[in-house]
């Protein structure tokens, strides 16, 4: 197997524990691999992660939340409305011609810094 293949196997591995275990959104993992570890530049490593996301992903693990009783359908539901609409408009703007991978990184970067603080702040 060639190197790339199993650092992306990686990188999907460890999203989708971290994705089954917190509930984050995977590409909280997958871009800021992609980026540092394959190299990708920001937009592309965004794209691949989005469309790595498009199957149902998170089905078995749904699944199990909803055996244990720690699954809301009707919420889950209302938020991917949301997720569908939010997608499609942070598609559109970080695609804009005048928005720079660089400028991509940036924004990302403090994205992280408030999912810091914010968890900071909920643990004291």
């Amino acid at each position: 197997m060639s190197n790339i293949f199993i650092q992306l196997l990686l990188i999907g591995l460890v999203s989708g524990v971290a994705g089954g275990m917190f509930g984050i959104g995977g590409g909280a993992i997958m871009i800021p691999a992609m980026v540092l570890v394959i190299g990708l530049d920001q937009k592309l490593a965004t794209g691949t992660s989005v469309a790595a996301q498009i199957l149902p992903i998170g089905i078995l693990a749904a699944l199990v939340y909803h055996r244990n009783g720690n699954l809301n359908i009707k919420y889950a539901l209302i938020i991917a409305v949301g997720l569908i609409v939010g997608n499609f408009f942070g598609a559109l703007f970080a695609n804009q011609p005048f928005i720079s991978s660089e400028f991509m990184k940036k924004l990302y970067g403090i994205f992280v810094l408030m999912i810091v603080f914010v968890i900071y702040y909920q643990i004291e």
